[in-house]
C-alpha cells in the first residue's frame, strides 16, 4: 500500500469516530473516490502476498464506510471490484491448489470465496440500483431488457457486478437456484461489451473467452467465438496480460485436448514481463501463478498417451 493510501486510510478512521454528522458525511463523500482509486495502487505492486494481507483492512474499512453513506457509487463500485478479485486471487486460487492435498479444506475455501463472490454482487448490484432505482429487481424479471437501461458509466459495475455473480455460480453447481441467475451474468456482461468493449483494456473479451464455451442458445461455434474474444483481448491488451492467454488454455484447450496449444498458450503467459506494465503487474503475477498450477496439472488435464 503507498503512503497515499495509508493516509487515506488514517483519514477515514478518523472520519468514522469523528463527531459532526455534516462534517462526517461531506468526507466520506470525499474519501469514495479516492478508495476507488485504491485498486490502481494495489494492481501496480509487486507483492501478492503483501496485497493478500493488506486486501482484508481495506474491503473492511470500504464497509465501514458504506455503513454511514449506503449509496456512495464510488464505495460500493471498489467494495464490488475488490471482494470480486480477493475471493479469484487469494481464496479460489488456494483452494485449486490445495484440493489434491486436502480435500476437505480445499472446499471450505471454495466455499469462503462463493461468499465473498456473492458479497461483491450484492454490493455491485447496490451500485447499479444507485444509478438506476430499481435496477436489480428488474435484472430478475427481464435481465436483457434490464440491461438496456443501463449507460456507459455503468461498465465497471455491470462488469464487477457479473464477474463476481459468474464466480459464485461456478462454485455452485449444487445449488439450482443460484445456478438459474446466469442469464442475468450474460444480460450484464453482453450489455457491458456492447457499452464499451475496451473496457479494462479487453477485461469483458478476457471473459467471454471463458463463458461462451458454456453459453446457451447461440448459434455457431462456442471454439470460434472464444478465439474470436481472444484475439480482441490480445489486441485491447497489446501483448501484455497474461490472463487472455491462461483463459484460452484452460477454455478451449482443455475442451478440445489440445496440449501442444495449451503448453505454448501457458508458456506464453509465463514469458510476459510482469513488470513491463506496471497497471497490470499484479494481475500478470496472479495469472502466471495459474498458468505455472495448469501446467502441473497436464497429465490429469489429457489424455496424454504413455510413452
Amino acid at each position: 500500500m503507498s503512503l497515499k493510501c495509508l493516509g487515506t486510510a488514517a483519514f477515514a478512521l478518523w472520519v468514522i469516530v469523528a463527531p459532526g454528522c455534516s462534517i462526517r458525511k461531506f468526507a466520506i463523500n470525499k474519501l469514495g473516490d479516492a478508495f476507488s482509486e485504491t485498486g490502481s495502487t494495489f494492481a501496480s505492486d509487486d507483492d501478492p502476498d503483501l496485497i493478500k494481507d493488506a486486501a482484508p483492512f481495506s474491503l473492511k474499512l470500504i464497509e465501514s464506510l458504506l455503513a454511514e453513506t449506503p449509496h456512495h457509487s464510488g464505495l460500493l463500485l471498489a467494495a464490488a471490484s475488490g471482494f470480486t478479485q480477493y475471493a479469484y486471487a487469494f481464496v479460489q486460487q488456494d483452494a485449486d491448489e490445495l484440493e489434491a492435498r486436502d480435500l476437505a479444506a480445499a472446499t471450505a475455501l471454495r466455499d469462503r470465496a462463493r461468499r465473498l463472490y456473492l458479497r461483491a454482487r450484492d454490493y455491485g448490484l447496490r451500485g447499479l440500483d444507485a444509478a438506476h432505482p430499481g435496477l436489480s429487481a428488474a435484472l430478475r424479471a427481464n435481465p436483457k431488457r434490464a440491461a438496456q437501461i443501463a449507460r456507459k458509466g455503468d461498465v465497471a459495475a455491470l462488469y464487477w457486478t457479473a464477474a463476481s455473480w459468474a464466480g459464485a455460480i461456478a462454485l455452485s453447481k449444487d445449488k439450482p437456484e443460484l445456478v438459474a441467475d446466469l442469464p442475468r451474468v450474460e444480460a450484464m456482461m453482453d450489455r457491458a461489451l456492447e457499452l464499451d468493449g475496451r473496457f479494462g483494456e479487453g477485461a469483458i473479451h478476457s471473459f467471454l473467452i471463458t463463458y461462451e464455451m458454456s453459453r446457451q442458445g447461440k448459434a455457431g461455434d462456442p471454439t470460434t467465438r472464444s478465439r474470436q474474444h481472444f484475439e480482441r483481448a490480445w489486441e485491447l491488451s497489446r501483448g501484455q496480460q497474461a490472463a487472455p492467454l491462461v483463459a484460452l488454455a484452460e477454455a478451449v484447450t482443455v475442451q478440445k485436448q489440445d496440449v501442444k496449444e495449451f503448453e505454448s498458450l501457458l508458456n506464453r503467459a509465463l514469458a510476459i514481463d510482469a513488470d513491463a506494465h506496471s497497471a497490470s503487474r499484479l494481475i500478470n503475477q496472479v495469472m502466471q501463478r495459474r498458468a505455472r498450477w495448469l501446467l502441473s496439472r497436464k497429465e490429469e488435464l489429457f489424455l496424454i498417451p504413455a510413452p
